[in-house]
């Protein structure tokens, strides 16, 4: 996605404001059917800004169709316009799955990875 929009990639605690971009993508990994600690703290950190701009959210997951709504609550609820989301499968060691050396290795995999930058492709008009 971050070669596709031209985007530079950053971990939460890097990314100092959000201020002066289009576009601004949001995610991680799921861990409990939630997106991670840092991401939901950086978010909840930033000022509230009526028409801050567009964000997305992407999510990789063990198990099908991560919960998008309360990332989305968050997002608007600082002042973005959420423009999309875009999931796909992920390595999980969750708890039980740990026991098996976990599921879903390999992925995301080539495939997954073609349909991110579909997904990014369709946000360069959304800008």
């Amino acid at each position: 996605m971050g070669e596709v929009l031209g985007a530079v990639v950053v971990e939460p605690e890097e990314a100092g404001g959000v201020e002066g971009y289009d576009l601004v993508g949001f995610g991680s990994g799921i861990f409990s059917q939630r997106f991670h600690p840092r991401l939901r703290g950086f978010v909840s950190s930033l000022p509230r800004q009526q028409g801050r701009g567009r964000a997305f959210v992407f999510a990789t997951s063990g198990l099908p169709g991560p919960r998008f709504a309360p990332m989305e609550r968050l997002l608007t609820g600082r002042g973005f316009e959420v423009a999309g989301t875009f999931s796909c499968r992920g390595f999980d060691t969750w708890a039980p799955f740990r026991l098996v050396g976990g599921i879903r290795k390999g992925r995301p995999d080539a495939g997954d990875l073609a349909a991110a930058r579909e997904f990014a492709q369709g946000l360069t008009h959304a800008v």
